[in-house]
């Protein structure tokens, strides 16, 4: 009999570490999500630049921005977590209604622009099959504003997990470009910091990984996830993978167009979708160029549409003291919807308005670049007051922190003010 109840016991004590470990990874999802945003059209455009201009060598920052954007997305998890509110909200709370209005006036600008940028590479990559901007933008247009109000975060989170896991096909496509181990070692050994040229488009690449939205947006995603501090570990797992993931897919762009376009034709300009694939085909093939590149840029852009616009309705309603869950249906949270819808059609408008997009992606890189500071402050100073003293960092990890939050506020800074 005891032999029996052992065997017995032998075999439920794998199955219990089974359904441990997957509802564990149910819980995944807000890291994964954002960084697949973070990665969007706008940082593909960057990145492929980068590849263009300085080839393997802007292949090192990448690896090194890996840890930089846990550590700062993993303060927004044990605040969110610790407290149950987005950061507006505690922005509002802890520092008065005038700065939290500020930060999230700049915030909604930065998500309008972002949008449309967002809108652009979905425009981009319809032209590429010949399908028309009108087409294309007003479609996912309405498709975005549909799933956001379905009254269900998990369905919104689990869409754009799917189309952001179409970037992925990049990094088949940086192997298809042949890249040689060579150059990448050699690449990797070069960090012309001498150069104003390679400075200015290292902070880009800087600007273009930490986002002053993904902050509001992890904040609240975790709250509105309905996350507990019994799930800490798991979200910080959750944004460790995000973080890997985001980065995995700028170091596939960078070599790919370093082993490419930077190595025949490096002063060709990249701007646009089809500029970058123009330059791809004699590599990829024209399917390859289209159809890898073109869903690669696609899912990237989706999902970073979703989560941009997300970000700015959350900051706003917390500052405003309305309700703002994706999990209410319409008429529990209508201001929230209307700010959420309102953003995509504004973006829209802009797009089909003529306005120089190339120009207007520009200042909202810009405007993005000289937030950091601000967001970065509040972070930090948030988590020094706010979260319960065992919940905070301490000693030589808080200093490592701070450190590389003060260099990137330093490289926004720095981002901002040259391109003005």
């Amino acid at each position: 009999m005891k032999d029996t109840e052992s065997i017995a016991m032998g075999i439920q004590a794998p199955r219990h570490k089974l359904r441990r470990m997957m509802l564990g990874l149910a819980m995944f999802g807000p890291g994964i999500i954002v960084m697949l945003a973070n990665t969007d059209a706008g940082c593909i455009v960057t990145a492929a630049q980068s590849g263009a201009e300085w080839g393997y060598s802007m292949v090192l920052p990448q690896i090194v921005l890996i840890p930089i954007v846990y550590l700062v997305q993993e303060i927004t998890v044990r605040l969110g977590i610790a407290t149950g509110k987005g950061h507006g909200e505690l922005i509002r709370e802890h520092f008065g209604g005038k700065w939290a209005m500020f930060s999230v006036s700049t915030l909604f600008l930065s998500a309008v622009g972002a949008l449309v940028t967002e809108f652009a590479g979905i425009a981009g990559v319809g032209e590429l099959f010949g399908i028309s901007p009108r087409y294309t933008v007003t479609m996912a247009t309405f498709l975005l504003i549909g799933l956001g109000v379905t009254g269900s975060y998990k369905r919104v989170e689990r869409v754009g997990i799917a189309m952001g896991l179409f970037e992925l096909l990049l990094v088949p496509a940086a192997i298809m470009a042949h890249p040689t181990g060579q150059a990448l070692w050699n690449g990797l050994r070069t960090v012309p910091l001498g150069s104003s040229s390679y400075v200015f488009l290292l902070a880009a690449n800087v600007g273009a990984v930490i986002m002053p939205w993904m902050i509001f947006y992890q904040q609240s995603a975790v709250v509105d996830r309905n996350l507990t501090r019994k799930h800490l570990r798991i979200a910080r797992w959750d944004t460790v993978c995000g973080s890997i993931l985001t980065q995995v897919i700028m170091i596939a762009v960078v070599v790919m167009i370093a082993a490419t376009i930077g190595r025949t034709n490096p002063s060709q300009p990249l701007q646009t979708v089809a500029q970058i694939s123009q330059g791809l085909m004699p590599f990829l093939g024209v399917g390859g160029a289209k159809v890898i590149f073109g869903l690669g840029m696609l899912g990237a852009s989706f999902v970073a549409a979703l989560v941009v616009s997300l970000a700015g309705a959350w900051g706003i309603g917390e500052v405003a003291g309305i309700k703002h869950s994706l999990n209410a249906k319409w008429r529990d949270a209508k201001g929230f919807y209307t700010i959420y819808t309102c953003a995509h059609v504004g973006g829209a408008i802009l797009v089909f308005s003529g306005i120089n997009l190339v120009n207007l992606a520009v200042d909202t890189e810009v405007m993005n670049a000289l937030l950091l500071p601000f967001v970065l402050g509040f972070l930090l100073l948030l988590e020094a007051k706010v979260l319960p003293p065992e919940w905070r960092m301490k000693g030589l990890y808080k200093y490592v922190v701070w450190s590389i939050s003060v260099i990137i506020m330093a490289f926004g800074a720095y981002m901002g003010f040259q391109v003005l």
